[in-house]
């Protein structure tokens, strides 16, 4: 089987270069068969960079059948990004082993990473240790809710600056900030800007991404990659357009420095 290797370090070397990444989140529950073959192909034909697979609860969807179908059907890389311990599948490349630091739940911190790291030991997968902040971006998300944990307030950018610090500081090199699925608003700019300044590593941003106009102000503010998930399956062109934003985005930028 085709595995894509050294996935945490193409992001880091795209960050260390300055080079914005996009991915999309595939949520098993939400697409049927078509809807998600349609999904690759448009992305396989526009400049993303990776696929992210995961749901805070996955009822009707199936974890397995959606990453083995995509991975069937690209050579772009696929990330887990996991909402319980049973999200792990042998036909991702690599997954975010997430904890959710700005909260205050034992279970998401450590808890669960307890029960997943056995199976994901078996599973040869690539682990990327990744520090998790859910914000107040204007509704309880789903996220919010099954995790019991008080989201960061949206205009607090100190408080997700130093948790972001500190997450990097226990390890957690990679940050993403989430505002859920079904986020009203988008992470601030202030936000992203204040955690970019205070922390090394690559930062990705996710939540209420509605316009290209949206991923470009927080490309500007210093997000490394971006993850539009609800926006895309509501809107899939937006997924064309945010990968054409993102590559004039890093042209304009590499001309800037020659």
């Amino acid at each position: 089987m085709h595995k894509n290797k050294n996935v945490y370090q193409s992001i880091l070397n795209n960050t260390n270069n300055g080079v914005k990444m996009f991915g999309v989140l595939i949520d098993p529950d939400k697409q049927n068969v078509k809807e998600l073959l349609d999904t690759v192909k448009l992305c396989n034909n526009s400049a993303v960079d990776f696929f992210f697979v995961g749901g805070s609860i996955i009822t009707q969807g199936d974890m397995q059948k959606t990453t083995r179908l995509i991975k069937e059907n690209t050579t772009k890389p696929i990330i887990i990004f996991p909402g319980n311990p049973d999200q792990i599948s042998k036909y991702a490349d690599a997954i975010l082993f997430l904890s959710l630091i700005s909260g205050r739940n034992p279970e998401f911190l450590i808890g669960h990473q307890v029960s997943a790291a056995p199976l994901i030991k078996k599973s040869n997968l690539e682990v990327i240790p990744t520090g998790y902040l859910l914000v107040d971006c204007g509704t309880t998300t789903t996220a919010i809710y099954v995790s019991d944990t008080l989201p960061i307030p949206h205009n607090n950018a100190e408080i997700a600056a130093n948790t972001a610090l500190a997450g990097e500081y226990l390890g957690l090199n990679l940050t993403y900030i989430d505002g859920g699925s079904g986020a009203k608003k988008c992470i601030s700019t202030s936000m992203i800007s204040k955690t970019k300044a205070a922390k090394n590593g690559p930062l990705i941003i996710g939540g209420g991404i509605r316009t290209p106009q949206a991923a470009e102000e927080i490309y500007k503010a210093g997000a490394d990659i971006i993850i539009v998930g609800n926006g895309a399956e509501k809107n899939r062109d937006l997924i064309k357009e945010i990968a054409q934003m993102k590559t004039t985005f890093n042209s304009l930028r590499t001309t800037s420095l020659n």
